[in-house]
C-alpha cells in the first residue's frame, strides 16, 4: 500500500472510530474487547483496496461485526467461568449524552443485560437493527447469512427483547430526582428514604468478579436490598459517599469509601421508582470511569 493510501485509509477509519468502537462495545459489554475488535478491524482495513468500496462506513461496520462475533463467542467461556454475576463494563459518557433517548436506551446496563441472554448472531442482528438501523442486506453482509434469514432474526430477537426491556421510558429529570434520593439515603443510612425510592420488587445485580465482594445471586426484593446495601456498603467503617455521573449514557452513582472509588451503581427507574440497581466492583471493570468515552450510533 502507497502512504498516500494509507494515510487515506487512517483518515476514514478515524472519521468512524467513535462508531465502530459504540458498535463492539454493544455487541460485547467489554471496552477492552471492544477496543482489541477495533485494532483487528484496523488491520483488515488497511489491507483492503479501498477505491473498490462503494460505502466504506458500511464495510467497516461489516469487519467490526465480524471480529465481534468471534470475539463474543470465545467470551462465553469467560463468563461461564466468572465468579457471580457478569454486569457490561461501565464507561463514563458525555452528561448530554443522556438527553440523546435513543442512543441512552441502547447503552443502558438494563437493556444490555438482556442482550446477554441473545444468541451472538441474535444480538448482532438486533443491535446493528435497533440501534444503528443497518439495512438488512448490510447486516446479511456481516454475519452471513440472506436478508430472509436476517428478517426472521431480527423480529426473532426483537420479539424476546420487547418482552424483557423496561416497560417504561422516563426522562432524565426523574432519573436524576431518583438517583439523587439514592444517594441521599445511602449517604445517611435511611433505610426508609431507600425504602421509598425502590420499588417492591427492585432487583440489585452486583458484579465484584472474585475480587470484591458481591451477592452470587440477584437481590429481588426492596427490603433484602436494603439490608444488602445499607447493611453490606455501610458496615464498612469509613465516608461512604455517592457522586452522581453519567454512565453509558444514563444516570448512576460514582461510590466512594474513604475518598476511593469502590465501584458503579447504575439504575433503572420505572414510574419514578427504581426497579434495578446494577453494582459493578470488579475494579477490572472501573477503567474506563475516569475519562469519557465518545459514542455515537451514526
Amino acid at each position: 500500500m502507497s502512504e498516500q493510501a494509507a494515510d487515506a485509509a487512517t483518515e476514514t477509519f478515524l472519521a468512524h472510530r467513535n462508531l465502530l468502537f459504540t458498535v463492539a462495545y454493544e455487541l460485547l459489554g467489554s471496552a477492552a474487547d471492544a477496543e482489541d475488535v477495533l485494532q483487528e478491524t484496523w488491520l483488515r482495513w488497511v489491507k483492503v483496496d479501498a477505491r473498490h468500496v462503494k460505502d466504506q462506513r458500511a464495510y467497516l461496520v461489516r469487519i467490526t461485526t465480524r471480529q465481534s462475533l468471534n470475539r463474543l463467542r470465545s467470551m462465553k467461556r469467560r463468563k461461564e467461568a466468572y465468579v457471580g454475576p457478569w454486569l457490561p463494563e461501565p464507561l463514563l459518557t458525555a452528561p448530554d449524552v443522556a438527553e440523546d433517548v435513543e442512543l441512552a436506551e441502547s447503552m443502558s446496563m438494563a437493556l444490555m443485560l438482556v442482550l446477554e441472554t441473545l444468541s451472538p448472531t441474535e444480538r448482532a442482528v438486533f443491535v446493528l437493527r435497533e440501534a444503528f438501523e443497518t439495512s438488512y442486506d448490510d447486516i446479511a453482509a456481516a454475519i452471513g447469512k440472506s436478508p430472509a434469514a436476517v428478517r426472521q432474526i431480527a423480529h426473532r430477537a426483537r420479539r424476546h427483547v420487547d418482552a424483557r426491556r423496561p416497560r417504561q421510558a422516563v426522562s432524565p429529570d426523574q432519573a436524576r430526582a431518583a438517583v439523587e434520593s439514592l444517594r441521599y439515603a445511602l449517604e445517611t443510612g435511611d433505610s426508609r428514604g431507600l425504602l421509598d425510592v425502590l420499588a417492591s420488587e427492585v432487583v440489585l445485580v452486583s458484579d465484584g468478579g472474585g475480587v470484591k465482594h458481591a451477592a452470587l445471586r440477584p437481590v429481588i426484593g426492596a427490603d433484602k436490598v436494603v439490608r444488602m446495601l445499607l447493611g453490606g456498603l455501610r458496615k464498612v467503617e469509613g465516608t461512604l459517599t455517592g457522586e452522581p455521573t453519567v454512565v453509558n449514557g444514563n444516570v448512576a452513582l460514582l461510590v466512594r469509601l474513604n475518598g476511593e472509588i469502590d465501584g458503579i451503581l447504575a439504575v433503572r427507574v420505572e414510574d419514578a421508582r427504581i426497579t434495578g440497581l446494577y453494582y459493578v466492583r470488579n475494579p477490572e471493570k472501573l477503567t474506563r470511569v475516569a475519562v469519557e468515552t465518545p459514542l455515537t450510533l451514526r
